[in-house]
């Protein structure tokens, strides 16, 4: 297994992460407390999608004093998105829509551009582009949503950054990343950026304000360093909340990568292509023949299809244990689990699709001004 900010591979086990990376599960109390305030859970933390946390405990100890939070997150604009990448965005959605808070959204398209010797700073302006409509396109709200592009708010940025970068060591950045002789000096100034945003709001406001950041636990080497240097510059540390990886369709034990376009749905596919990527490459947990999956049930813990239900595509509990009876049982076979899937994925990127159009008019209320 080996997990870091730009690279996972192997079977992913989030109990030996929390493990490594010194995070704590979120539990049932944090989940009794924050349900105190939303009035329900969403259904990737009742699942324990969401799964570990930082200093979520201290979030809520903050806004029950009346200290609200602001949410941070975010996108290396590398390529076309995802279904993957949407889990975090709607997770961060449905904070910002429980407790009317701001969100600070960051492109940070000089990331890819630095470790991708192939791409240009062209290539990375064009997708963020493309993926600020898909972020647009899950409904944020333009008027708590603010959308900070590292090349474009250099200025904005750049004198913060240059604050985190004098209170980290090559020494620390090293054995954080895993950098070496070879990698280029930008990459190694780079998670002095992506820090920026997470006590900008504090420089802003000239108040310290807590930030929380939803992300998926890949991300999480750049702010265990981060949060390290905050402190020392007069800022809060971040409270984080991590999620585990939507699996691609080749197997429910990794990282769905858009580097692998047969195991990937993206947001612009086609009702055949998401039929077809689905019928062809989705990995079943079901047996060989017909007569043997309804003698000898299915295996739901490892089909892809029933796995993207329980991570996004099925938010009803009841529907979801019906499926996974049904199927364990050998009463649903796997054409018809994937049929179901199929069904919902071409629903949910119907709408996606329209909203997607609209949101090239509202860009620009997204985009921070000067």
């Amino acid at each position: 297994m080996k997990v870091t900010p730009w690279k996972v591979e192997g079977k992913v086990d989030y109990n030996k992460l929390i493990k490594e990376f010194g995070v704590q599960s979120l539990n049932e109390n944090l989940l009794n407390r924050l349900k105190k305030h939303t009035k329900d859970l969403h259904f990737l933390l009742r699942r324990k999608i969401f799964f570990a946390h930082r200093d979520f405990d201290w979030i809520l100890d903050e806004y029950e004093k009346g200290n609200k939070f602001f949410l941070y997150t975010g996108r290396a604009p590398s390529g076309d998105i995802h279904i993957g990448h949407l889990l975090p965005w709607v997770f961060t959605k449905w904070l910002q829509d429980k407790f009317k808070v701001d969100l600070w959204f960051q492109f940070p398209d000089e990331e890819k551009f630095l470790l991708d010797k192939k791409l240009t700073l062209k290539d990375t302006e064009k997708y963020f582009y493309e993926n600020a409509l898909d972020v647009i396109a899950l409904g944020f709200n333009s008027k708590k949503t603010h959308f900070l592009v590292d090349t474009m708010h250099a200025d904005l940025m750049y004198k913060h950054a240059c604050r985190v970068a004098k209170k980290i060591t090559f020494s620390t950045a090293k054995a954080a990343f895993g950098f070496n002789n070879q990698t280029n000096i930008g990459l190694i100034f780079y998670t002095s950026m992506q820090a920026v945003p997470a006590f900008l709001p504090s420089v802003l406001k000239k108040k310290n304000i807590p930030c929380l950041i939803p992300l998926g636990i890949d991300q999480d080497t750049h702010f265990r360093v981060s949060r390290d240097v905050m402190p020392k510059l007069g800022y809060y540390k971040p409270g984080i909340l991590h999620c585990m990886f939507l699996p691609g369709l080749h197997g429910a034990e990794g990282k769905m990568s858009a580097s692998i376009r047969e195991s990937t749905i993206y947001t612009t596919d086609k009702p055949k292509d998401v039929e077809r990527k689905i019928k062809k490459y989705a990995f079943s947990g079901g047996q060989a023949t017909v007569k043997e999956h309804k003698e000898r049930g299915g295996n739901p813990d490892v089909d892809v299809s029933y796995q993207w239900l329980r991570m996004f595509f099925e938010p009803n509990d009841m529907k979801l244990k019906r499926i996974y009876d049904d199927y364990k049982s050998g009463n649903l076979l796997t054409s018809e689990l994937k049929e179901i899937l199929i069904k919902k994925i071409n629903k949910f990127l119907k709408q996606h699709q329209k909203n997607r159009i609209r949101a090239k008019k509202k860009l620009k209320r997204f985009i921070i001004k000067d």
